[in-house]
């Protein structure tokens, strides 16, 4: 994973797995600036691009939202699968989301 500098984010793109499709589907759900991440709740999130795409977005896109709002957070900068077992092993019920 390419070391990344908190001082040098600027926009999503700058942020730990996000790129230009992470990126789109953030603004979709109103997240326009990385700092706009801090407090958010991932499954919130995930829940919400679920609707406003109209079906069920992959999970692993919740591991990504999971990780970027941990990185904003203060959080060390993880590949998106290092949440995997976190979202599997947590009491998350994303299938109506």
């Amino acid at each position: 994973m390419v070391k990344v500098k908190r001082s040098q984010i600027e926009k999503l793109e700058d942020l730990p797995n996000v790129g230009k499709a992470i990126a789109a589907d953030l603004r979709i759900i109103g997240i326009r600036l990385p700092d706009q991440l801090r407090g958010q709740d991932p499954v919130v999130m995930y829940k919400k691009l679920n609707l406003e795409k109209g079906r069920r977005q992959d999970p692993c896109v919740l591991d990504v939202f999971m990780s970027v709002v941990s990185f904003i957070e203060g959080g060390p900068a993880l590949p998106w699968w290092a949440f995997t077992e976190e979202r599997k092993n947590a009491a998350f019920n994303t299938s109506k989301g």
